[in-house]
């Protein structure tokens, strides 16, 4: 049985962070962000008929000050403070917010936190496709020739991102921070060279020219929120990925690099559109110098990809923590890493990502027609972030505090409901997309939860109490065999039916006896000494609880290790134990309405394909006896 270590994802970040942990938040926090400037300006200057110098200074006021608002203010300054024990991401806001919550708020907690993370699938589908896409599209810059080859060529570099994903982050990692540590002070450089020959554009940086670009066509502003808030995708990503720097790195990172290295690049697009208007098809690409092109389409190229890696990464953490809080069947999840317990790889969540992103390559064909389905995502989850921090930032604060709060989160709200609102319009367009995924996601983590709640309820309704039924067996035992009898019990201090199948086929009980309840908690990570809790039954007989966080995974030989360590009365030698697991196999007797009927059968199918429990705890499997059992719902 391999040793017990503390995984080094439960050292939390220095409070102060070096050189290299800045540089490392460049690659893995900031990727997604940083590479927006190849498509916002394009995007926005799309919607625009002939825009004119009032309308290209109003475009970039209003930017700058969405930027200064949501990331800024909103995500870097205030909710980077709503972390769970120091992790971030909607499913961790989702969690704290439930605290000391029951009923039907509880519920509606619960579905917020689940759209959000519905959302992010979304995003995480048209990242890679919009990112890559646009990088490749510079090569129409160097020649039209090769506007057949963008496709192509777009499809052959995420083919090898998605395949590469099952070799681990870990190498590939080294070279993110370097690499985007070159792309932001290329951004930087190429906008302030723009800057410098069209100075004027830095008027843009009073909001008077956004409130009167607003005055001037209302609507029109509305409707371009849609294309400006491709400047804020990433945001979210800010948030979740706290636990792995620390909210001091990633402060440090935005207010010292990205965000003027953003700036001035925006602004340094605006600047070129505004003495050559010949370059609005492609803003970013025009700024390079002809000599410049093919290496700057290079590292663009190179930057998406580091940007679609941390969204798939994201990806298969959120999924993590949606089977760890039990909204999603149990799958296969295979560490990528050593000493990182947080590089994981999902071999279904991978496949089934990179089927979703070539079907957009193909359908949509261009960063611009993708950018319709983009924003719908992004603002739908940064919504619902907000909407979770209504509930848990003004908590436990009174007086002019708690008005604060709820005065900034007000603003926060009122500008995520327009944002979202604007994109919303774009449903038909290509927002479909995103919203398509989040409900059919939506609809299978609700099934499965409430599915698993009525198991749990079932079960706990027919089964006695434990601890009287083994004291009765001990009383008239049947025949005592040798070794230890591990059973997996889905309900704590309630007699698990594979000890009643075991009697009663088999007829023997082990000479000693352990109940074992696995359950997540509501924070990320729970240290060693809290790992179980355990306590004695009757003379050969105990029942433990083991707890994992939700960035955690439950691994059973482990624990028993350490329970055996610290009672060692209980005999849980490997060789000696054997482990008995029920299997649940639903039942369709009841005719039930259409659609209760549908979410049943729906059920069945998601239980039918979960990961075995045996593959998911980590249990020896010549060491594991199932029993099966028939339930209806």
């Amino acid at each position: 049985m391999n040793s017990v270590t503390v995984p080094r994802d439960h050292v939390k970040p220095t409070a102060t962070p070096g050189a290299g942990m800045l540089i490392g938040a460049l690659g893995v926090v900031y990727g997604d962000i940083g590479t927006s400037p190849l498509y916002t300006i394009k995007a926005a200057l799309g919607q625009m008929s002939n825009p004119g110098e009032a309308e290209i200074l109003g475009l970039l006021s209003l930017l700058f000050w969405m930027l200064m608002i949501v990331v800024s203010l909103k995500y870097v300054t205030i909710i980077l403070r709503a972390d769970n024990r120091g992790e971030g991401g909607t499913l961790a806001l989702m969690e704290l917010a439930l605290r000391g919550v029951s009923g039907p708020k509880r519920w509606r907690l619960i579905v917020l936190g689940l759209i959000g993370a519905c959302l992010f699938y979304g995003d995480s589908i048209i990242t890679p496709a919009i990112s890559v896409l646009s990088a490749i599209e510079g090569l129409s810059i160097v020649s039209h020739k090769l506007d057949e080859w963008v496709v192509p060529i777009a499809l052959f570099v995420l083919a090898c991102l998605f395949l590469i994903q099952s070799r681990g982050t870990g190498a590939m990692g080294k070279l993110f921070g370097p690499v985007m540590l070159l792309w932001f002070l290329t951004l930087g450089v190429l906008g302030a060279w723009r800057i410098f020959l069209e100075p004027d554009i830095l008027r843009a940086l009073n909001p008077v020219w956004a409130f009167s670009f607003i005055a001037a066509a209302p609507w029109k502003t509305f409707l371009l929120l849609g294309a400006i808030v491709l400047a804020l995708t990433g945001a979210e990503t800010l948030y979740a990925d706290m636990g792995h720097f620390g909210r001091s790195a990633i402060r440090r990172a935005w207010f010292g690099m990205v965000l003027p290295a953003l700036l001035l690049c925006y602004f340094g697009q605006g600047a070129l559109v505004l003495a050559d208007p010949s370059t609005m098809a492609n803003p970013f690409f025009h700024m390079v110098p002809d000599w410049a092109l093919i290496p700057m389409v290079v590292l663009a190229t190179v930057a998406t990809v580091i940007a679609s890696q941390s969204v798939i990464s994201g990806a298969f953490s959120v999924t993590r923590q949606a089977v760890q809080l039990g909204f999603w069947p149990r799958m296969v999840i295979l560490h990528t890493s050593d000493q990182e317990e947080g590089q994981i790889y999902l071999p279904r969540v991978n496949m089934l990502l990179f089927i979703a992103v070539v079907v957009l390559v193909l359908s949509f064909g261009s960063s611009a027609a993708l950018a319709h389905a983009y924003g719908f995502a992004v603002t739908g989850t940064m919504l619902m972030t907000s909407l979770l921090a209504f509930a848990v930032l003004p908590r436990n604060t009174g007086g002019i505090k708690r008005l604060i709060w709820l005065g900034l989160i007000s603003l926060f709200l009122i500008t995520d409901v327009l944002l979202f609102s604007s994109n919303a319009l774009k449903i038909f367009d290509g927002g479909w997309v995103p919203l398509f995924v989040g409900v059919c996601l939506l609809t299978l983590m609700i099934t499965w939860k409430q599915g698993r709640e009525k198991i749990h309820d079932s079960l706990a309704g027919d089964h006695q109490p434990l601890q009287s039924f083994m004291e009765s067996l001990e009383e008239f035992p049947p025949t005592r065999v040798h070794g230890t009898a591990v059973f997996m019990s889905m309900i704590y201090n309630t007699v698990p039916p594979a000890l009643l199948h075991n009697l009663k086929h088999n007829k023997v009980l082990h000479e000693q006896a352990l109940f074992l309840t696995v359950e997540s908690a509501d924070v990320p990570y729970v240290p060693l000494d809290e790992r179980y809790k355990i306590e004695r039954l009757s003379r050969t007989a105990w029942q433990a609880v083991a707890r994992w966080g939700f960035k955690q995974e439950p691994n059973v030989p482990q624990v028993l290790e350490q329970i055996m360590r610290d009672y060692p009365e209980l005999n849980l030698e490997p060789m000696q134990t054997s482990y008995f697991l029920s299997r649940q196999t639903i039942l369709s007797v009841r005719k039930l309405p259409f659609l209760l009927s549908a979410r049943r059968r729906l059920f069945g199918i998601m239980a039918r394909n979960a990961s075995g429990s045996t593959r998911f705890y980590k249990i020896p499997p010549n060491r594991v006896v199932e029993m099966g059992m028939q339930l209806e719902l």
